[in-house]
């Protein structure tokens, strides 16, 4: 088998391996890393339908990285042996849908799966080739503590994560600004996650300055992040498929980057029968708007109950505009500068009066989210936090007679207290993890959003 090339989404940077494209991060053209080719695997669906999370893992990720399958099949163990379900995403039938917990991580938030393996897999190549790295990303709330927990204490690592100040859910804040190792930085950026957004990839795109502070991505930018979220499409739906006797799924995703939509992307290219990716946003309805008329235009970003999706630009965009652009990188170009002169780009829709027949997208409004939420508790049982609850709404629009219907459950309710107390009338949501933090000391450092100020602050804080 060969080992697996990514391209630039630009189209100007040379081919790389896995390796070398997971430290680059972002490309050095200023586009996004993808592969050179997406392989095919319907063939080996019933197959895979046996094995475990950790076992599909790693034929899912063989196929995309050059790491000996020894070292590969320790990562993907390490990774998890800390998570608390066995199954590590279990999907559990609730009312009309399947839930898929992606909670079970660390810190209690989907971005655990990708993460936990991300900073395992940083640490063996630098340990390998004795180099250092500093981890600069940018968080709407939950990327941020995943990361941080995930390389806290690592001897050759960095990490400098931004977030919004005061934009993202109290809990959130907490887990990431307790962690008080020597080599994690929180800068609290008075603006929006766009902005923080904004300064990291354009810090990224000073290559001299990239260079030579040894700078990494751990934000979705890096394909191994949506790598690594592909598994839990295919884990969780060839196991919804066989308890439901369906021939195909639908998944309900919460998303504000795009980044956990385009694993879902990923896997229905890859063959996994995915009859839709039914598309959810809270009133930051940017990628709602664009696949239901092909227009991405800018608005003013709406603080929300779901703090993680309060997003405008979506760093992962790029990625499914290139192969909606059939793979043209001079018209990605185009349309990106197109966006980046006029706030607004244009694709053509396709005969059926849409930009994507996969994609089905819709919005779930703060009354939406607290309406699903308490329906849910009342009716099933069953906590969503308001992130769910966002997609949850979107999915019952369009459930579907003949596929089961998924959705991701991106973060545990107990880390979103305020807006389940709101919906149901009492405070239900807790976790012994997030208990421990209420009387935990906290550091960080509130910066402009200024990206002179960014860089002053990496260049003072680097550790040789």
């Amino acid at each position: 088998m060969e080992t697996m090339q990514y391209i630039s989404t630009r189209g100007t940077t040379r081919p790389m391996g896995f390796q070398d494209a997971v430290l680059t991060g972002l490309a050095p053209d200023g586009g996004l890393l993808i592969p050179a080719e997406i392989p095919n695997v319907s063939a080996l669906l019933d197959d895979w339908a046996k094995l475990s999370y950790q076992d599909i893992t790693f034929e899912i990720l063989r196929l995309f990285t050059d790491l000996p399958n020894d070292d590969l099949r320790e990562l993907i163990d390490s990774s998890y042996a800390n998570f608390r379900h066995p199954e590590i995403a279990p999907a559990w039938p609730v009312g009309p849908v399947h839930i898929l917990e992606l909670f079970h991580g660390p810190t209690l938030a989907f971005k655990d799966i990708a993460l936990q393996f991300l900073s395992n897999f940083f640490e063996y190549i630098l340990k390998r080739t004795g180099r250092r790295l500093n981890i600069l990303g940018a968080t709407s709330g939950d990327t941020g503590s995943a990361a941080i927990h995930g390389v806290r204490g690592r001897e050759r690592i960095n990490i400098f994560i931004m977030h919004p100040h005061g934009r993202v859910a109290p809990l959130q804040e907490k887990q990431m600004t307790s962690v008080l190792d020597p080599n994690v930085f929180n800068i609290a950026i008075e603006g929006t996650f766009d902005d923080c957004q904004q300064i990291m990839k354009s810090i990224f795109n000073d290559l001299d300055f990239k260079e030579k502070y040894s700078l990494g991505a751990v934000n979705s930018v890096n394909w191994a992040r949506v790598m690594v979220q592909i598994v839990y499409y295919f884990s969780a739906g060839l196991y919804v498929m066989t308890e439901t006797e369906s021939s195909h799924v639908q998944f309900a995703v919460p998303t504000g980057n795009f980044g956990d939509v385009l694993a879902g992307y990923y896997a229905a290219r890859m063959g996994l029968p995915i009859s839709h990716l039914i598309l959810a946003t809270n009133e930051n309805d940017i990628l709602a708007r664009f696949f239901n008329t092909g227009e991405y235009s800018l608005g003013r970003v709406v603080p929300t109950l779901s703090p993680s999706m309060d997003i405008q630009v979506a760093s992962n965009f790029e990625r499914y505009l290139y192969y909606r652009l059939n793979a043209d990188s001079e018209k990605l170009k185009a349309v990106m500068k197109e966006f980046a002169t006029t706030g607004k780009l244009h694709v053509p829709l396709v005969s059926g009066g849409c930009v994507d027949d996969l994609f089905i997208a819709g919005v779930g409004t703060t009354a939406d989210t607290l309406a699903t939420i308490r329906k849910y508790h009342e009716q099933y049982g069953y906590l969503l936090d308001p992130h769910t609850a966002v997609g949850v709404h979107v999915a019952e629009q369009h459930l579907s007679r003949n596929d089961a219907t998924v959705c991701l459950a991106t973060a545990h309710p107990a880390k979103f207290s305020k807006a389940i107390q709101d919906a149901v009338g009492s405070d239900l949501a807790y976790h012994p993890v997030l208990d421990a933090l209420r009387d935990a000391k906290t550091r960080m450092t509130v910066l402009p959003a200024d990206e002179a100020a960014v860089r002053t602050f990496i260049e003072d804080h680097v550790q040789d």
